[in-house]
């Protein structure tokens, strides 16, 4: 029997289908299955008008063969087959989808049928792990039986062959191993049912395998035998289609644990459903932990991505925005655009539409989740709250207005987390200001003097213990028309206006004073002056400019930021009510050696108040030694 050509151009473009557009060798049974599946749904549809099919959807059935010995895989089903003709369109011209073709025809638009194969290279995959292919199929209504076979880019055979039941069996002869490649995995049983299971699980047939046992042999005690048993290797209804007062929540976190590799359940379960412009089904989960690398550049988002309920894509990372990548969960849409292979999508307009969806839902959810489970919620903060905070500053602030609402920090009521709303309603009447200070810990930022003056007054303080959080804050600039103001800068003015004119006064008075205790601290402050929002405490730092001493750190330990030595235009202030203030003017005029000493001995004070390290602390320790002796 002669050989025939491809229609299409032969061993390049089918070198460059097996060897480029898949990127895992695996995928072949996926698609395969997924043809047999077409098939199935294609004579399925046919006995709802044709009687003479008499089958219900309970006769239909893929079913996997192994011979090992021989190398042999074969995919078979009951489902409408080929005629000669259709395997000439089908099998003899790559790239061609029989599928596509039967849902494009206007007599087959039924929205209970949904096609998988649009994609008519798939059966090409199988040369990745197969030197031979051989098809024999019976179509539905037909007498002759067909069978096509292949090794590759040479070309095709097809002719007669003997067959009783419409339908079609693929047989694969599996490629010999070699050094690289183990082809011999896909004839292991256990290699099988985990492609199956990660890939076709929720094919809507059952996919049956004879599989081997042992049990004990009958009449002895300690013998035993291989039985096989057929074994249905699909669970067939994703949870996702199941109506959802049907699942429990039990069922979600065993699927959600089984599923993502986790040993907690999921702090909540989304679930979406859309039909119209967006037609697609969501199942989402907001973990209770962070993943130990989700903070990481190894951390890969993405939810994993279905059609018709078979997996696509483990990971699509267009589905989510960063500042939600802790999300869980998958998508399953039919009416994606997917390439040839299924395994990319095409950038376009439903994809678009689809995340923002999804991104609307989330942020509707938490928002919900923090006014309904409070507990939960700050649980989730927690974990994942820093990245909520990143998804402020990042894009330079476009996604500020979606997100401020579900930030929390801690603050000064009673060291409790609060959202920015509880904030302000709580805040003193008049109050145009939201202070914050930043800090290691909640314990070191509530003992700064700056911190301690402004509860004094009356007023609640957020405590910024990330380092993301003052970043953060300054993208926002401000919440319900009130600005963010860092209590440890020289903004903070909380005098009436005789006490800023006392300040001014005393401040011209000591302008050489300060001079002098500059210069004698050097280039590390900006300048010195006196301030009245101190209580006891007699010096502090404060910051000039839009970079703080908190920032100051923040930056220079940042990847990248070796040797850039950011600086924050840092104040030693001096409390204008407390005692030192007339040792200083005293030492000025009489012994200006002592007031270098107090100088730096104060400078050095306010950084340890600030949780500062000390430039040089053996010269402080023999100074304040000194002053003892």
């Amino acid at each position: 029997m002669a050989k025939k050509q491809f229609k299409t151009e032969s061993k390049k473009l089918l070198d460059m289908m097996v060897n480029s557009i898949y990127t895992h060798k695996e995928i072949f049974l996926r698609e395969l299955i997924s043809n047999a599946s077409d098939a199935i749904d294609k004579l399925y549809f046919r006995s709802l008008t044709d009687d003479g099919v008499g089958m219900n959807h309970d006769d239909f059935v893929i079913r996997i063969d192994v011979d090992k010995e021989n190398r042999i895989l074969k995919i078979s089903d009951n489902g409408i087959g080929m005629t000669k003709e259709e395997l000439e369109n089908n099998l003899g011209t790559i790239a061609h989808s029989g599928s596509l073709d039967f849902k494009s025809d206007d007599e087959n638009q039924n929205e209970n049928i949904d096609i998988i194969g649009q994609f008519g290279v798939g059966f090409y995959s199988a040369f990745m792990v197969a030197d031979n292919i051989k098809v024999d199929t019976l179509a539905y209504g037909e007498e002759a039986a067909c069978h096509w076979e292949s090794s590759g880019a040479d070309g095709y055979t097809i002719r007669a062959c003997d067959k009783e039941d419409w339908g079609t069996v693929i047989t694969l002869h599996i490629k010999e191993d070699t050094n690289d490649e183990k082809y011999g995995e896909f004839l292991e049983t256990y290699r099988i049912r985990e492609l199956i299971k990660k890939y076709s699980d929720y094919i809507r047939y059952p996919i049956k395998m004879l599989v081997s046992h042992k049990q004990k042999k009958e009449g002895t005690e300690d013998e035993y035998e291989d039985v096989f048993e057929d074994e249905t290797l699909n669970s067939m209804t994703p949870i996702w289609k199941k109506p959802q007062s049907k699942v429990t929540d039990d069922e979600y976190a065993d699927y959600y644990k089984s599923k993502f590799a986790d040993y907690e359940a999921p702090l909540k379960v989304i679930r979406q459903s859309t039909e119209g412009t967006a037609t697609y089904t969501a199942l989402l989960f907001i973990p209770a932990h962070a993943p130990y690398d989700y903070y990481s550049r190894d951390y890969e988002k993405g939810l994993q991505l279905y059609s018709s309920s078979v997996m696509i894509m483990d990971k699509c990372k267009d589905l989510l925005p960063d500042h939600f990548s802790f999300v869980k969960g998958l998508v399953d849409s039919a009416d994606l655009s997917l390439n040839i292979s299924r395994e990319m999508l095409q950038h376009d307009r439903q994809l678009k539409i689809i995340a923002k969806a999804l991104e609307k839902k989330i942020a509707s959810e938490l928002s919900k989740m923090l006014k309904t489970d409070r507990e939960n919620y700050e649980k989730f903060f927690k974990e994942f709250g820093a990245q909520l905070k990143w998804g402020v500053y990042s894009s330079f602030g476009v996604n500020k207005d979606e997100l401020q609402d579900l930030l929390l920090f801690k603050s000064s009521n009673e060291g409790k987390y609060t959202s920015l709303k509880e904030y302000i309603d709580r805040c003193r009447e008049g109050q145009d200001k939201i202070y914050y200070a930043v800090g290691e810990t909640v314990e070191k930022i509530a003992m700064l003097p700056q911190v301690e003056s402004v509860i004094a007054k009356g007023y609640e303080v957020l405590y910024l213990t990330e380092d993301i959080d003052e970043f953060c804050v300054q993208i926002l600039q401000n919440y319900d028309n009130k600005a963010f103001l860092n209590v440890c800068t020289d903004n903070l003015d909380l005098g009436d206006e005789e006490e800023k004119a006392q300040l001014k006064e005393a401040n011209d008075k000591s302008e050489e004073l300060f001079k002098f205790m500059k210069e004698a601290i050097g280039d590390k402050v900006e300048k010195v002056r006196y301030t009245n929002t101190l209580k006891s405490h007699a010096v502090c730092l404060s910051s000039e400019g839009s970079v703080s001493v908190g920032m100051e750190q923040i930056l220079n330990k940042m990847p990248g930021a070796e040797g850039q030595n950011i600086k924050a235009q840092t104040v030693l202030e001096i409390n204008m009510e407390h005692p030192i203030k007339e040792k200083l003017l005293s030492l000025f005029e009489n012994d200006k050696e002592k007031l270098t000493e107090y100088s730096k001995i104060l400078y050095a004070q306010a950084r340890l108040i600030n949780g500062l390290s000390l430039d040089n602390p053996s010269e402080i320790s023999d100074l304040i030694c000194n002053l003892m002796a």
